[in-house]
């Protein structure tokens, strides 16, 4: 009998030769304001990262990206910055951030930071200085006299565009007598890209902070860089409605985002990043910089920001096409198509790599949407599949989302709605802290009080917990990246995928190493699948890890030809 993967393994055996460090790694996002207070206000900070990332490199975590970290007046925590150069202070200050790079060095972790290209806040200096007329930052921001109502007189928003946050995205200013673009919050003034000064503005924001130690940047909101153009008359186009589906004219989704979206400049600034960042690396010598991309937009400009053949884009463009059509409905066949879907799509060659995710910090918990009984299901066929997986915090444990009454409600996106339909908005139910242990406020701080409440179950479902029980959610996750260091895991061009009907099985298999077989069940019956059928040399095989509620054991050997696929459950098994 082979030993089982959980026994240590030799990982400098394991690795792709010439590997880089990001190829086929794992992705954690920490929202840090919800994962470990270190001062008792309530209020996750840099301190309570630096404590916990011993824990990420025991779970085997590759890198760590923090959603926003620097200093904002939080109406949309974080995402409105005021000045892009300095720390938050509730999450601590620079010496602290300093602090946090230098001991993920000694653990073994990569830090990436949230870079929010197309926005400011409107405390920030530039958006004040550009409101007094300044003539450095006149146009660093979307500005625009209006138009005037021929029936009534009036002066009138420039054109009829939405705010994502709902109603217009212009707003009128005073000061200036001008309206300014906001796609997203009133207090987050859209930058102008048009304006070569703002280029080179993001640009030494980025040098910054990659001297500063990170590994690379998650880039937020990319279709929104860029609007079309003034038109001869100098006015902004409007945006047509949409056909059906969303009728009212306030919420975004309203119209079709023809003008204010995608646009072509996107992809080439995305290009001039990379370009950065390979810079940054040829010319200090330093580890890899990724930029890791984030747009819910077509598949086919997800494949854009690959590259466009002459030039590279991001590295992980984020597959929110398979978080969008994979849902708790979704079928065995579903599941393949969508895998098959992006790897026959993406560029070919060592530079490009695939990426799975089905959470983040802006969507229900996996576990709220697929159910707790799946969680271990897709945390397999995300750890399994070939390329980068990404996890949002609190996945491997299978948290669960937290009812926020309209009351507690602090998400703008949610705020912007009304108490009945407040909750189809909100964000805030993913983002409560993280439960750590069964003590008070389950681990998360010292203090009475915390910005969002915890979650009622956190005395049975907290890392210490599941660290200590012989099967937990976490001990399976943990396995799993362990597998994902195996050479057969390793080759991104090895899968072997189909739906035997609504269970998906696959071999991840490379020469001269173990065979590894996956098989999920995303039907609620048990299924009998003879795994021989399907890849004929399988005839017996070890179990290597397996959802909670399996009707099998980790390290029992079973005959391949008469393995029952128990309902919602997955398993990893290797060939013997």
């Amino acid at each position: 009998m082979k030993l089982l993967i959980s026994l240590v393994l030799v990982i400098t055996a394991t690795l792709r030769v010439n590997a880089d460090w990001w190829q086929s790694g794992n992705f954690y996002q920490i929202y840090p304001r919800s994962f470990r207070d270190s001062d008792g206000d309530g209020i996750g900070d840099l301190n309570g990262v630096t404590e916990k990332l011993q824990y990420l490199k025991d779970v085997g975590f590759t890198a760590a990206w923090l959603s926003p970290i620097f200093k904002s007046p939080m109406a949309d925590f974080g995402y409105d910055i005021s000045d892009f150069y300095k720390i938050h202070p509730e999450y601590g200050t620079l010496e602290d951030f300093e602090n946090m790079i230098k001991k993920a060095k000694e653990v073994g972790i990569k830090i990436i930071l949230d870079f929010v290209p197309n926005h400011t806040s409107d405390e920030n200096e530039w958006f004040k200085k550009s409101v007094d007329g300044d003539p450095k930052y006149k146009d660093y921001y979307i500005w625009h006299n209006g138009v005037i109502d021929p029936t009534t007189g009036q002066r009138k928003p420039p054109s009829n565009w939405l705010s994502a946050f709902r109603y217009s995205a212009w707003e009128w200013n005073d000061v200036r007598q001008q309206y300014y673009l906001h796609q997203f919050a009133i207090k987050q003034p859209d930058l102008n890209y048009r304006n070569p000064a703002v280029v080179e503005e993001m640009k030494n924001v980025m040098r910054f902070w990659l001297a500063k130690g990170i590994s690379g940047f998650r880039i937020d909101a990319c279709p929104f860089l860029f609007e079309v153009e003034l038109d001869r008359n100098g006015l902004y186009a409007d945006e047509p409605p949409v056909t059906s589906g969303c009728p009212d004219p306030d919420d975004y989704c309203h119209l079709q985002h023809i003008y204010t979206n995608d646009r072509p400049e996107t992809f080439d600034m995305i290009y001039q990043w990379r370009e950065l960042a390979e810079s940054f690396k040829k010319e200090n010598g330093s580890d890899t910089k990724i930029l890791l991309t984030e747009a819910y937009t077509s598949f086919e400009n997800m494949m854009k920001f690959y590259g466009d053949g002459t030039r590279k884009g991001s590295y992980v463009p984020f597959n929110f096409d398979f978080m969008g059509n994979v849902n708790k409905d979704s079928k065995a066949v579903d599941v393949v198509q969508n895998v098959n879907k992006w790897l026959n799509a993406m560029p070919k060659g060592k530079d490009f790599y695939p990426n799975w995710v089905l959470g983040n910090h802006d969507n229900k918990r996996l576990a709220s949407r697929f159910g707790v009984e799946r969680a271990d299901l897709l945390n397999i066929l995300l750890q399994t599949l070939p390329g980068n997986a990404v996890t949002y915090n609190g996945e491997e444990l299978a948290m669960t989302d937290v009812f926020i009454s309209w009351d507690q409600t602090v998400d703008p996106q949610a705020c912007n709605a009304n108490p009945n339909n407040f909750n189809d908005y909100s964000r805030d139910p993913a983002r409560t802290p993280f439960q750590w242990d069964a003590s008070p406020n389950a681990g998360f701080t010292e203090g009475s009080e915390t910005w969002l409440p915890v979650a009622q179950d956190y005395k049975t479902k907290n890392v210490l917990m599941q660290e200590r029980a012989p099967h937990s959610h976490l001990q399976i996750f943990k396995k799993l990246i362990r597998l994902r260091k195996e050479p057969s895991m390793q080759d991104i061009n090895n899968l072997s995928i189909k739906a035997v009907d609504n269970v998906v099985i696959y071999s991840r298999y490379t020469q001269n190493s173990d065979r590894y077989v996956i098989i999920l069940n995303f039907g609620k019956t048990d299924q009998s699948i003879d795994i021989s059928a399907h890849f004929p040399t399988v005839r017996r095989v070890e179990v290597i890890t397996t959802s909670i509620q399996s009707n099998y054991n980790d390290g029992e050997v079973i005959d391949a030809t008469k393995f029952v696929a128990k309902g919602q459950v997955g398993t990893v098994v290797v060939q013997i």
